[in-house]
């Protein structure tokens, strides 16, 4: 669930940056108060990244969806855009946590294949 999650936070987060850009020529909106929204919108893209595993990173991704849809009040191309990056960020934590869940699977099978008597990893021989 990190990588695909982490990978649709990145691009979320240039998205934030092309988007003050557009802001600072179709909006009233002070360049300081829009640098200041789109900057710590921005650093929490990223930071989330980090923490993703954590309690409550998912619940935080999804106010930073909720926030980049209600940044269309400012630039109106960004309802599309929030719209197109809650889907991703929905199949990014939906496809991302049963990736997990195949990998953690995957990965007791191997470990009760070793365990097994008569596998090479056992040092248990087999009898017929």
């Amino acid at each position: 669930m990190r990588t695909l999650c982490s990978s649709t936070l990145i691009a979320e987060a240039m998205v934030v940056g092309f988007a003050a850009l557009v802001a600072m020529h179709l909006s009233s909106v002070s360049h300081g108060t829009l640098w200041a929204v789109c900057g710590a919108a921005m650093a929490l893209c990223v930071l989330l990244c980090g923490v993703l595993g954590r309690p409550g990173a998912v619940a935080i991704g999804w106010a930073l969806q909720a926030a980049l849809i209600a940044s269309g009040v400012v630039v109106g191309m960004m309802y599309g855009l929030g719209v197109i990056f809650a889907a991703l960020w929905w199949a990014s934590v939906h496809y991302g946590r049963k990736v997990d869940a195949i990998k953690a699977a995957r990965a007791a099978a191997a470990e009760d294949a070793e365990d097994a008597p008569g596998s090479p990893a056992s040092g248990t021989p087999a009898t017929a």
